[in-house]
């Protein structure tokens, strides 16, 4: 028996190698999409509780830098400019799938994030994709004349359901985060195979732990979370955010942390001003002139009273009537509450993680392709390429715009 001919394999059945299939399918190639777990789009279906921050409405194709990190984010323009958030709207919209926005653009289906699952395996299906899963790939390699005489040279590749053969091939197979739903390095070692460059990798928008000694005061605020402004960094490399604060047994999470930790450099401190918008040395000044309540009390005014009374335990010109604390012993505690500097030991992992930063080096890819310069037939998008969004919709459309650019690149016979 022959060998079956594809004019693409795309290995990996997340948000870009479906959406990349389905594009390329509908365009009229023959299209064959393998992954090695048995469900497809993992990471779609616990993404955003369930419901899927499927795209920010606040991306701005010619300011990638706003959103997304790597060594290059300007490379991503190319790839929003010719597939907008707005064209993946119109397309949830197409197949009747209520959303809504939370905050600051970012969108979530009502129901389910099945019903974006379903959305794409819909679209593979007008392709005509052919879907093996569970199929894992046991070896990859390229001869620069196909079976068929062709001289643009072609890619067989050897799977648990036998071999194929394809004109291209595309690597959808994401990062390191979450192994737990199948995440591998398996796109890494096929971007090594061809000698393409690597960025490091490293774990991106995932919770920080502490020092266990330390951090024991705040263990107890364990499930408080509070609207702060952190920070990490000086100068030009400095990055602030504005967005929630949970505590956790070992360390720091929610919005705010996810955010910071992708800016966030081994041994650097962190800084959080736990009362944004509060004039803190003006109000305990005030409550100093006119209550007797103890400084706790006043304090929980202004902050989560959980807060406050751990924060007031630990020194004890804290642990008195607010009219008998000293205007230094106020100023110390306003001054620590709005600048509270702390440094990580390390972050949660890619067991946390809900990206992984780093990745192929986008000067070895095209932008307006996503194909390798050096290695024809070769393409690399989503998240395993060295581009990262910040949380909140801005990954998912790095995905959908990639795997665009890619279907349609790809060549037919």
């Amino acid at each position: 028996m022959s060998t079956p001919f594809f004019d693409a394999v795309i290995i990996g059945a997340g948000a870009a190698g479906l959406f990349c299939a389905a594009q390329a399918g509908q365009r009229g190639l023959r299209v064959l999409l393998v992954d090695h777990a048995g469900k497809v789009a993992e990471k779609i279906r616990i993404s955003g509780g369930g419901r899927c921050n499927f795209t920010n409405r606040d991306l701005d194709p010619r300011a990638p830098q706003r959103h997304f990190l790597g060594q290059n984010p300007q490379f991503c323009r190319s790839a929003f400019s010719r597939y907008t958030p707005q064209d993946f709207i119109a397309l949830v919209q197409r197949h009747g799938i209520a959303f809504h926005e939370k905050h600051k653009g970012q969108l979530f289906a009502d129901r389910s994030a099945e019903d974006v699952i379903a959305m794409l395996l819909a679209e593979c299906a007008d392709g005509r994709v052919q879907r093996w899963q569970p199929c894992g790939v046991k070896k990859i390699a390229f001869s620069a004349t196909d079976d068929q005489g062709a001289g643009a040279g072609s890619y067989q590749i050897d799977t648990d359901r036998g071999p194929v053969q394809a004109r291209s091939l595309v690597v959808a197979t994401g990062g390191l985060s979450i192994p737990k739903i199948g995440a591998s390095d398996f796109g890494y070692r096929v971007a090594r195979q061809f000698g393409l460059p690597l960025v490091p990798q490293r774990p991106g928008l995932v919770p920080l732990t502490f020092d266990g000694a330390d951090w024991a005061p705040y263990a107890r605020l364990a499930g408080l979370a509070l609207p702060v402004e952190i920070g990490t960094g000086a100068g030009k490399e400095r990055t602030v955010f504005h967005e929630d604060l949970l505590f956790t047994h070992r360390g720091l999470s929610g919005p705010a942390v996810l955010q910071i930790s992708s800016y966030w450099q081994d041994g650097a401190p962190i800084d959080i001003d736990l009362a944004p918008g509060i004039d803190l040395p003006a109000a305990l000044a005030q409550a100093k002139a006119r209550s007797r309540k103890r400084v706790a009390n006043e304090l929980a005014t202004l902050v989560p009273s959980r807060l406050a009374d751990a924060w007031a335990g630990t020194d004890a010109d804290w642990q008195r009537p607010i009219n008998e604390a000293s205007d230094k012993a106020l100023a110390r505690l306003a001054a620590q509450l709005a600048r509270w500097q702390l440094t990580p030991i390390g972050t949660e992992g890619y067991k946390k993680a809900e990206v992984t930063l780093g990745g192929v080096d986008t000067r070895a890819l095209s932008q307006q392709t996503m194909e390798c310069r050096a290695q024809p037939g070769l393409y690399f998008i989503g998240e395993v390429v060295d581009i990262t969004g910040w949380l909140g919709g801005y990954n998912f459309q790095w995905a959908w715009s990639s795997a665009h650019a890619c279907a349609q690149a790809l060549p037919m016979d």
